[in-house]
Parts: structure tokens; sequence; C-alpha cells
């Protein structure tokens, strides 16, 4: 069955995959490797940008 999209735009930074695992080549005690998990900075691990109609304008 098909999936349903969202109608939110998919960032344009991280192209919807908004948070990674980064390994940092340490081992720990029972042999995994360690890793971090680091956010989108530009949608802040939504996946998702704000349209820019929905932007609030300031000004004339």
């Amino acid at each position: 069955m098909p999936q349903h999209a969202s109608n939110r735009p998919v960032c344009r930074d991280c192209d919807g995959f908004p948070i990674v695992a980064i390994t940092t080549g340490t081992r720990l005690p029972d042999g995994t490797r360690a890793t971090l998990r680091v956010a989108c900075p530009a949608c802040h691990g939504t996946g998702h940008t704000t349209p820019a109609g929905l932007l609030a304008r300031t000004g004339r």
C-alpha cells in the first residue's frame, strides 16, 4: 500500500534524515563501538522545514 506523504517540505540540509549516529572509533569493554547521536542543526531533528509563507514578515 502507498505511504501517505507529509505536506511539510523536507529539510534541504539533511534530506529528511535528521538524526545520525557517528562512531567515535573507540571500543567499549563489550567490543562494540561508541557512537554519538547528532541532530540536524537546521531543522532541530524534525526532518522538516517551515514553508516560507508561514514565516513572520516584518517591516514594510
